[in-house]
């Protein structure tokens, strides 16, 4: 059974290494999460901190999942939109679970808890993209609420390969 946590600063180094591990494990498995190929540790360092900073600075909310011996299961964040004129709103930027914790409905988890916590925050419309073949966390986001806005045509590269991006919003 996993377990949900607020990140409210740093991580520690076990947790951020197990987390970047996840993401490297992620990515080379041709996951969409917003990286073509892994990060470096100092690139993934880097937006940590980014996060985290973001976190503190009271723009973002960020859940951590917890899985079997203190592992990391997944993640999730958004964040304000930075322009005055659109900071009621935010940015659903990343969510992912550990490709072997997946299918136990850690990811639903972490959409619903986010979604809690940007109505908690004042947020009133949740936005958020999905690469286009990315067919079942589209089809989560819907199931929780989100709806389709909008669909750009072959708009992520990733290397020679192009997909459609997916734009979903759920009105708070």
């Amino acid at each position: 059974m996993a377990t949900f946590v607020r990140i409210r600063g740093a991580l520690d180094e076990r947790t951020a290494a197990n987390l970047y591990s996840v993401v490297v494990g992620i990515v080379l498995g041709g996951g969409a999460i917003g990286w073509a190929s892994p990060p470096t540790r100092a690139e993934f360092d880097e937006w940590l901190a980014e996060v985290v900073g973001a976190v503190r600075d009271g723009e973002a909310v960020a859940v951590l999942a917890g899985g079997v011996g203190g592992a990391v299961a997944g993640f999730g964040y958004w964040r304000r939109y930075a322009r005055p004129t659109l900071r009621v709103n935010a940015d659903v930027e990343k969510v992912f679970v550990a490709a072997a914790d997946q299918g136990q409905g850690i990811g639903e988890r972490l959409v619903s808890l986010l979604v809690e916590s940007a109505r908690q925050a004042g947020i009133e419309t949740l936005t958020l993209d999905a690469r286009g073949d990315n067919v079942g966390a589209v089809r989560l986001y819907e199931r929780l609420g989100f709806t389709r806005y909008g669909h750009l045509p072959a708009f992520v590269a990733v290397g020679p390969y192009r997909y459609d991006q997916v734009l979903l919003a759920k009105r708070l």
